[in-house]
This record gives structure tokens, C-alpha cells and sequence, in this order.
């Protein structure tokens, strides 16, 4: 049994948290969420898992350096410079990081990943998500990490190969581009395709949140696997052996 600390508890992903931690037979060390005492939740945590903000995290990183306990983080909206403190962090506590703790959409990028390399790039790639009316980011976290499993797939880098918000006259799809369409509205968990668009056919690769739960389950089950780990990052393939 571990003690699993949660950062950011009183959202919608600490609530569920708490279920899959007890769930899963481990014990909940405690919940922060803003202005509360982090690195007083890592010193009684085997383990922090992360679902709070963007703003928050080079705290959150010092509390688990400070403790000497892994860190998972499922924060979403993370930019370069978030980037660069995990990768620093990661050089003394292990960390896993990922735009998605879904076991399910795990698997997808992995397929995205290899149909995207066996596929030239005379077929288009698309992806399209959905999430409730609440979300602040986008594209989400998830259809980034997606977008990413196609880039590495293809051997190009996705930030100068990808088109998001068209709009009016914006001229042909350019050649080997990867395209976000980004949809918000009501209480959606969470909905992913890929779509792959060649001549006269095209492959979808989709995944369905029916409930947030997925997400806290899958985050479990990272927090378990990276008791014991040494310093360094993680990512959830590694959790599957992909």
C-alpha cells in the first residue's frame, strides 16, 4: 500500500483521484489545492500525483525534490519552460509526465504513432476533440501528445508542421501538415480521433472518455509504477512496456 498525495484535489480529476486511490487499495496521504502547504504533503506522500495548474508546478516540482518522492503530473496547458523545470527535476526525483493518464489513449498514440510512419505523407492527418464547456486549453493535452505520436511517426517536428484555427481564405491544406480542430460543449469527458486521409480512403483512430475515472485509474496505475524507480523521465508507454 502506498501513500499517495493529490495536488489540486477539490477539481473535478482530484475528486475522481480519491476514488481510484481507495479504490486500488493504497492510501490517500492528503489533498492541497492553491496556496496550500505542498511540500507538507510530499513529506507524508510515498508518491504526488499532479492535476492542478500550470502555474503551479515549479512549486509542486520543489516539493517532491524536497521530499525525495516521485511526481506524477497530468497538468495539461504545460509550455517550454515547464518543459525545461520537469526535464531539471527529473535529473533528482522520477517524474512522469503525459498529456493523458488514460491507458486507452496510451495505446492509441502508440497506433497513431505506427500508422502515421508506415503511411506517407500523401495522407492527410487530422485531429479532432472534444471536451465539456469548462476546459480553458486548447488543442487539449491529449490531442498535442496525439499530434506528437504522428510527428515522431513521420520524423518531423509538429510545432512547424501543424495548422490550427482556420478560418476565411486560408488557402490548400499545406503537404504533410497535422491539423487541430479543437470543439467545446456541455459535459463531454473527453473524445480523440485521428484521421488519416489518403486517395479514396481514410483510416479513424478514436478513442471515448465515458468518465473521468479512466483518467484517475490510469494515474494510479503510473503512481504505482514509478515507486522505485531512480531519478529520471518517465512516460506512460513505459508503464504499458510499449
Amino acid at each position: 500500500m502506498a501513500r499517495i498525495g493529490i495536488i489540486g484535489s477539490e477539481g473535478r480529476m482530484g475528486q475522481a483521484l480519491m476514488q481510484a486511490v481507495a479504490a486500488a487499495g493504497h492510501e490517500v496521504a492528503g489533498g492541497v489545492d492553491k496556496g496550500a502547504d505542498v511540500a507538507g504533503l510530499a513529506d507524508r506522500s510515498d508518491v504526488l500525483v499532479d492535476f492542478s495548474a500550470p502555474a503551479a508546478l515549479e512549486t509542486n516540482l520543489h516539493a517532491a525534490i524536497g521530499a525525495g518522492i516521485p511526481l506524477v503530473i497530468g497538468t495539461t496547458g504545460l509550455e517550454e519552460a515547464h518543459h525545461s523545470a520537469i526535464d531539471a527535476a527529473a535529473r533528482v526525483v522520477p517524474i512522469l509526465q503525459t498529456g493523458n493518464t488514460s491507458l486507452g489513449v496510451t495505446l492509441l498514440a502508440h497506433l497513431v504513432r505506427d500508422a502515421a510512419s508506415r503511411l506517407g505523407p500523401d495522407w492527410d492527418i487530422e485531429i479532432v476533440e472534444m471536451h465539456h464547456r469548462m476546459k480553458v486549453d486548447a488543442p487539449s493535452g491529449t490531442a498535442l501528445l496525439l499530434g506528437e505520436a504522428a510527428a515522431e511517426g513521420r520524423g518531423i517536428d509538429l510545432a512547424s508542421n501543424s495548422e490550427s484555427g482556420r478560418h476565411g481564405q486560408t488557402g490548400a491544406r499545406a503537404e504533410g501538415a497535422i491539423g487541430f480542430a479543437a470543439l467545446r460543449g456541455g459535459t463531454v469527458a473527453g473524445e480523440h480521433s485521428v484521421i488519416l486521409a489518403g486517395e479514396q480512403e481514410r483510416l479513424t483512430l478514436s478513442h471515448s472518455a465515458e468518465n473521468r475515472m479512466i483518467f484517475a485509474r490510469g494515474a494510479v496505475k503510473a503512481a504505482e509504477w514509478l515507486l522505485g524507480k531512480g531519478a529520471g523521465r518517465y512516460t506512460m508507454p513505459q508503464v504499458l512496456g510499449l
